[in-house]
């Protein structure tokens, strides 16, 4: 009789002590789609050619690497970012979410991409993979770093 009053109260008790992990996982599921929002908000941004709307996903001491060089703010907005806009305005492509993980207000977003088209005249057909690093702000998730990389897809 003993043990039939004891288990139900263990099980509450476990309950009780998991309650801040659950927490915690719901908190930190609610960072990782907030992070991913932030990231497609950027893309779509390049795809609608809003380029005040990517720029201010953008954090003031964002680095670009891309295509073997480094861009800060400055650098991007004036020369990779009006191409960005043009390559995503011209190319179809499909995005797919990896991995995402958010540690306190710093996370960093793994994803792939396909890419099928023409782009100033010459057919594309691609797969690439970009790395973001982002830092949660006042104004939500902002992205400090861009790693992009792609490579031609191989012959069917």
């Amino acid at each position: 009789m003993m043990l039939r009053r004891f288990v139900p109260m263990l099980f509450l008790a476990a309950l009780a002590s998991s309650a801040p992990a659950l927490a915690q996982s719901a908190d930190q599921a609610g960072d990782s789609a907030a992070v991913v929002a932030a990231v497609e908000r950027f893309h779509a941004a390049l795809a609608a050619g809003d380029s005040a709307a990517a720029l201010a996903l953008l954090a003031p001491d964002v680095r670009i690497l891309e295509s073997g060089g480094a861009e800060d703010l400055a650098e991007y907005r004036g020369h990779h970012l009006p191409a960005d806009i043009e390559f995503a305005r011209a190319v179809r492509g499909t995005r797919r979410t990896l991995d995402v993980h958010v540690a306190g207000d710093v996370a960093w977003y793994t994803g792939t991409s396909e890419s099928e088209g023409v782009f100033r005249e010459r057919p594309v057909s691609s797969n690439g993979a970009e790395l973001m690093v982002l830092t949660r702000s006042e104004g939500g998730w902002r992205i400090r770093a861009i790693h992009w990389s792609s490579r031609s897809r191989r012959s069917r």
